[in-house]
């Protein structure tokens, strides 16, 4: 009630009782630290070296909704990543804990557009175009295995200068970011992966295939072409995010007509036409990566959501359940009704909900 100066506080708890008292408390924007003593308790988070890389995971604290940071009109910014790509990032607001934001295949950084209003306020909010997708790079050898993913994320990590940061993602941005969480644990200070596993469900991985190698390299006459192709690939989407995927997810040929902002090479991967890859190969690294995936979650310590469409073909019930009671060491599932695997575009409100409550720590 009549909080000391902070170096006070310092010097009284000592480092046992310093740290203790940062496990219940929390440090950092909007935590208890912050409101109730003067400074916002900055001269005790920076007393012990560190400090969020030797934090439990217990005492990781997630700023609350009734803490706001300024947010601004949201504008792309490119950063280096890996192998000398510069790839695309679509910024929501510069203050705050960071969130990156990962698409899965086929997709673009827009398709967070719902939901980064909802945390914007309250985090650093950055949505990245994967290589080979959106405004991204291609790569010129068609690099594009879950290692090399990995790799742009933690380029862009490095060159954004984050220490510790919150990943939201999906499908294949979702088993990039598990590699990577399995790697750098530290970095972690929250997980959301959206309808991905190191197993997914054959029926949805068929349907994949099959609409990108009946659609490998199409092109259409207008926007709107695209739109109501759409509209057969996201029969669940709602019509705003129809129009917005339709709006970024092509660009205009010199002959005019329009076609997809994505590599034509890595699709051919996914629909099994590639003469350039060795698919045997590839399919041996995907062996790797799956063994690898499971293994991550089990190194990673934060708390971690695991978010499913109830009507999805990609994560299995079962799958998403053993991720959660067996792997990860504090994981939490969330079912979304009306949804399939594109969860974000087929049910915006309980997906920013359910979201959007894990990460403001509600």
């Amino acid at each position: 009630r009549n909080p000391r100066e902070p170096d006070e506080i310092v010097e009284g708890l000592g480092e046992p009782g310093l740290k203790e008292f940062q496990d219940a408390f929390g440090c950092g924007h909007g935590s208890r630290l912050a409101r109730i003593l003067p400074g916002g308790g900055k001269a005790i988070c920076k007393s012990i070296p560190a400090w969020g890389a030797h934090r439990d995971s217990r005492s990781r604290r997630i700023p609350p909704s009734s803490v706001s940071i300024p947010t601004m009109m949201p504008n792309s910014m490119r950063i280096p990543g890996a192998d000398g790509l510069s790839l695309n990032l679509i910024e929501w607001s510069r203050e705050g804990v960071p969130m990156l934001l990962l698409h899965g295949f086929s997709n673009e950084a827009h398709i967070w557009d719902d939901f980064a209003p909802t945390v914007a306020p309250y985090y650093r909010v950055l949505a990245m175009d994967l290589r080979g997708h959106g405004d991204s790079d291609w790569h010129p050898e068609a690099a594009y295995d879950y290692e090399d993913h990995v790799g742009d994320i933690e380029a862009i990590i490095s060159n954004l200068g984050f220490e510790r940061l919150v990943i939201v993602a999906h499908s294949l941005g979702g088993r990039a970011a598990m590699l990577f969480g399995g790697r750098h644990p530290e970095k972690l200070a929250g997980l959301v992966i959206v309808d991905s596993a190191p197993e997914l469900d054959r029926r949805g991985t068929t349907r994949i295939t099959l609409d990108t190698s009946q659609n490998r390299n199409p092109s259409f006459a207008s926007v709107a072409e695209y739109e109501r192709m759409l509209v057969q690939l996201y029969p669940a989407a709602t019509p705003t995010a129809i129009r917005r995927m339709a709006a970024h997810g092509v660009k205009q040929r010199d002959d005019g007509r329009w076609i997809l902002k994505m590599d034509v090479a890595f699709r051919g991967v996914v629909g099994n036409q590639s003469e350039e890859i060795d698919m045997r190969a590839l399919k041996e690294r995907q062996e790797r990566s799956r063994t690898e995936m499971w293994a991550s979650l089990e190194r990673i310590s934060c708390p971690t959501l695991i978010v499913r469409g109830a009507a999805s073909d990609v994560l299995s019930a079962e799958i998403a359940d053993r991720m959660v009671e067996e792997a990860l060491p504090q994981g939490k599932l969330a079912v979304i009704p009306q949804a399939s695997h594109s969860v974000m575009t087929d049910n915006p409100e309980d997906f920013n909900r359910e979201v959007g409550g894990f990460v403001l720590g509600e």
